[in-house]
């Protein structure tokens, strides 16, 4: 498996607190059959300009190598971006993509999104040789027109949705309906600490099994692997 969202690198964000706890993590998502996992810790742009956080990446994920033993999950750099007004006219947001590819992770508003974000958000979808994937799609779900995901899809802008929501009793009627309408793209953990949201992709793995089917599962890990150029 593939764990496209994750906060495991040490003392980033609001994710691993040490590199204790990220190499938890990551025998964590060892034990689930994670191969793969992209690092991605929180971008805001009012917080630090591109190149400062780069920076600060790029030392956090040389002190955790430093630890990794064999058979560990690979590790991908890339961050969780959080959307800001004008992102499709900042150029510098190409950095931000996942390591070796031109995949964008985006955070968008916890609120009903203005015309102008949409706008935005097309004029940043239709930029060469870039793909932008929705971070945890299913929390913005009550808050915009149903019409909206029709017509982002039709952009080409895939959405990813947490393990938490095929889990939750509350929201895994609906995850399971979407993956079955192909409406979700891409699983991730969103995996924060080991105790405080500990990764569950092995839970969730199972529960879509269950309901919608080991084809629904397949779809999704294709869908990953593709996008990071990987095969099988």
């Amino acid at each position: 498996m593939i764990d496209f969202h994750s906060h495991i690198l040490p003392a980033m964000d609001d994710g691993s607190r040490n590199i204790e706890e990220s190499l938890q993590m990551l025998r964590m998502l060892q034990e689930q059959g994670v191969e793969r996992v992209i690092a991605t810790p929180h971008f805001y742009a009012d917080e630090n300009p591109p190149d400062v956080f780069l920076r600060r990446r790029a030392d956090a994920w040389e002190h955790l190598r430093a630890h990794l033993t064999q058979g560990l999950p690979h590790v991908l750099l890339g961050a969780e971006v959080h959307y800001f007004q004008g992102i499709s006219r900042t150029a510098q947001v190409r950095q931000l993509c996942i390591q070796d590819t031109g995949v964008l992770l985006l955070e968008m508003p916890f609120s009903g999104w203005s015309s102008r974000t949409v706008e935005d958000l097309a004029a940043l979808a239709q930029q060469q040789e870039m793909t932008v994937v929705l971070a945890h799609v299913e929390r913005y779900l009550p808050d915009q027109p149903r019409a909206l995901w029709p017509k982002l899809r039709r952009m080409g802008i895939l959405f990813q949705c947490n393990a938490s929501f095929f889990l939750d009793w509350r929201t895994k009627h609906r995850a399971v309906k979407m993956l079955r309408n192909r409406e979700i793209d891409i699983l991730g953990s969103d995996c924060h600490g080991v105790s405080y949201r500990p990764p569950r992709l092995d839970e969730a793995a199972k529960f879509i099994c269950r309901h919608a089917g080991n084809e629904a599962l397949s779809r999704l890990e294709d869908c990953s692997r593709k996008l990071i150029g990987t095969d099988r």
